[in-house]
């Protein structure tokens, strides 16, 4: 089955998380950025869910740092400011796909499908 790491400070939103991705992947949990990097590095999932506000180190450069240690890892935007710039700001940092909170089920399990299968 593949492994999801999903990079997500806030209690409840991880817990939507674990409705929406369980029976289809499994996962696994990193609280700040900088856990976001070590988890990506040491326990290689097949993708990342990545919230942009985190403490220690937002998304933003988390996604930087994974990117340039690896390249070909799945990094899906997962924030609450959903405005073009704060997209485009995610794209820029090396995401691979951008979600909206609150993310519907739906869309993303789509988005996750795209990237792993």
């Amino acid at each position: 089955m593949k492994r999801i790491l999903v990079a997500e400070d806030n209690d409840s939103n991880y817990l939507l998380m674990t409705f929406i991705l369980k029976g289809h992947y499994e996962f696994f949990r990193a609280v700040n950025g900088e856990e976001a990097v070590d988890k990506a590095t040491t326990d290689h999932p097949d993708l990342i869910l990545m919230d942009m506000k985190m403490p220690k180190k937002d998304g933003l450069a988390a996604t930087k740092q994974i990117k340039s240690l690896l390249p070909n890892m799945p990094i899906i935007a997962l924030t609450a400011n959903a405005f073009d710039s704060d997209r485009q700001q995610a794209m820029e940092a090396g995401c691979d796909a951008f979600l909206a909170k609150p993310v519907s089920a739906v869309d993303c399990l789509q988005t996750i499908e795209k990237f792993i299968k």
